[in-house]
């Protein structure tokens, strides 16, 4: 099998799991809008949620997988088998007992990280003391994460990937059933959701755990902390952190921010956000995760040609198929947010400020996914110093910006100088990356997001068109505007297809070549049987 359909089909199988775990996502947050609307009390959770979801990007998805990796690839090529083992167990020790010690602490310092990230509740005392609680009853959630992300980074190693995107499907499947069931027993129905946050991350936990020691691994107490792969993973873990968080630190001080803003604007923009999560989660994050340990082993075997080649693959294909979401998003935002949450207690006027936040938060999904792969590059080559340098160009470009804009744009301000710091972050990066590595075939690479752009822009605006009425003002009728929504996509997917068929996309080319082998692999099977 090449190199590039081993990547894809990694990919494909991730982004599958990703899928299905979005897919109850969603559900779960039509329920949450449902049950609480957009109002005060749904800013309460949500800013106390900031928290562990942030820490679910920085660890999850983000720096235990991307330190934890490239080392662990490096001691099974040269080490050999249980040595990589005997690592995994002395690295499941070292965070069970610091994540447990950052959790207490989390715990006790509660009202000062609400202070922190939502500074306008101090002159609301009841939304504030709510807040808090939320805050201590999800802190657990980062322990159990971080040590679902250790599997799945072991899994990946092995070449398994669906089983591990597939374990945050549990975390929204606990949710939806704790809102469900609980939120009229508990005493304050918000909490119902605070617990089945913590609930579901142990659960995601526990789902990986049979594949896990289906392919060798042990958990078990090893505490030889000088351990070399130990200290390296270290070493890499901290700016890992600081530079894959970009993202996430910004939405943080979006937050905060945003706690000086009218009720509703932190609820607008959490719900913006998760619709741009969606294609993020699917492709990004999937394509992040799936490249990295092939990347790793070019590094380990110094064969920069091959890293080079599959960087450049992965980036094209990505922007192959992110760029469209994110026009898809923008010219269809308020179809689809009316479809998924004006209901119950979610009114218009929560969808009209929720779609104006979701256009300028999706002018920057192409730089959020290409950053995914770009500091899996510098991670492949255990080069965490660089991304975090310019993380921080990113973030400051993100505090200045937001400051500006939300006076003039409110909530929408903010979605924008998030947009736009990402951007900074992954130009930089890339052009970092390019002196780094001599050269990363930059010219196919802008050629493709050129003609990307401009398919997805054409075909944007042809569906806008087709959908746009007033319809889309009210709520009800879901099975109809489901059709059309439904019907208009599709369109936009074939209209797309052919304007890329047209401009000659290699990508194309060979998702429908992959497509091809596929059948014919599958004709092949058929007759021998």
């Amino acid at each position: 099998m090449d190199r590039k359909k081993t990547v894809a089909k990694a990919a494909g199988k991730m982004s599958l799991a990703t899928f299905i775990s979005r897919i109850l996502g969603f559900i779960r947050d039509m329920i949450f809008a449902l049950y609480f609307g957009a109002s005060g009390l749904t800013d309460t959770f949500y800013a106390a949620f900031r928290i562990p979801n942030l820490l679910r990007e920085l660890f999850a998805e983000g720096s235990i997988s991307s330190a934890f990796i490239p080392v662990l690839t490096e001691y099974r090529e040269i080490h050999g088998e249980e040595e990589a083992r005997r690592l995994v167990r002395i690295v499941f020790t070292f965070i069970s007992i610091v994540v447990s010690l950052i959790c207490l602490l989390g715990i006790i310092f509660a009202p000062a990280i609400v202070t922190v990230i939502a500074p306008g509740f101090l002159s609301k005392p009841g939304q504030f003391s709510m807040t808090v609680l939320l805050t201590r009853i999800m802190f657990p959630f980062l322990l159990f994460i971080s040590l679902a992300a250790l599997i799945m980074g072991a899994l990946n190693t092995k070449k398994v990937f669906f089983l591990p995107a597939l374990a945050p499907a549990v975390l929204n499947i606990v949710l939806i059933l704790s809102i469900v069931f609980f939120e009229s027993r508990t005493r304050e129905p918000i909490m119902a959701a605070a617990i089945g946050v913590m609930v579901g991350g142990f659960v995601q936990f526990a789902f990986q755990l049979p594949a896990f020691f289906k392919n060798g691994y042990t958990l078990g107490f090893d505490t030889a902390f000088n351990h070399p792969g130990l200290k390296k993973i270290a070493v890499l873990l901290i700016p890992a952190t600081l530079a894959l968080s970009v993202s996430q630190i910004n939405i943080v001080v979006s937050n905060i921010l945003a706690s000086y803003l009218p009720s509703g604007s932190i609820t607008y923009l959490f719900y913006s956000m998760r619709l741009i999560q969606f294609p993020i989660g699917i492709f990004g994050v999937a394509m992040g995760m799936a490249i990295l340990p092939t990347l790793s082993e070019h590094a380990v075997k110094g064969d920069f040609d091959k890293l080079r080649e599959d960087f450049s693959f992965a980036l094209r294909l990505l922007f192959f198929i992110t760029v469209p979401s994110m026009a898809g998003l923008i010219f269809l935002r308020e179809p689809v947010v009316n479809i998924l949450f004006q209901r119950g207690k979610w009114d218009y006027a929560a969808t009209i400020g929720t779609s104006e936040a979701l256009i300028f938060y999706s002018l920057g999904i192409w730089a959020i996914v290409g950053v995914r792969v770009v500091t899996a590059s510098f991670y492949s080559m255990q080069d965490t110093k660089t991304p975090v340098k310019i993380a921080v160009v990113a973030m400051t470009a993100n505090i200045v910006l937001s400051l500006l804009l939300m006076g003039p744009m409110k909530h929408s301000g903010l979605a924008l100088a998030n947009a736009a710091a990402a951007s900074i972050n992954f130009s930089i990066l890339f052009f970092m990356l390019k002196k780094k590595l001599g050269r990363i075939d930059a010219r196919a690479i802008i050629t493709s997001f050129i003609k990307i752009s401009i398919a997805s822009a054409a075909t944007g605006i042809i569906c806008w068109l087709l959908i746009k009425g007033d319809m889309w003002t009210q709520g009800g009728r879901i099975p109809e505007k489901a059709g059309i929504l439904f019907g208009v996509i599709v369109l936009f997917l074939a209209m797309y297809a052919g304007i890329m068929h047209l401009l000659g996309s290699d990508e194309l080319k060979y998702l429908m070549s992959m497509r091809k082998r596929k059948g014919t692999e599958a004709q092949r099977n058929k007759g021998t049987k």
